[in-house]
């Protein structure tokens, strides 16, 4: 697919998994170029993102561009 969308992913996941699930979509997006679109409440997850839109009562309340990305595998979760 030319998109991926991953609603809570990785909820109730020990982090051990949850950082190969998150590695897996990564390496999709890089490999593959799929849009990976993850859905999520761990706020944690976002420190990976290219682009972090927060939306609240169903409308945007912001998006910007991650400029300190770090590995799947550096998150705190």
């Amino acid at each position: 697919p030319k998109v991926l969308l991953c609603d809570e992913a990785t909820s109730a996941l020990d982090p051990t998994t949850t950082n190969s699930i998150l590695a897996l979509l990564k390496e999709l997006n890089q490999k593959l170029g799929v849009t990976v679109v993850i859905i999520t409440h761990n706020a944690a997850i976002s420190g990976m993102a290219d682009r972090i839109i927060q939306i609240k009562d169903g409308k945007i309340q912001s998006n910007e561009v991650n400029a300190n990305k770090v590995s799947p595998m550096e998150l705190v979760l």
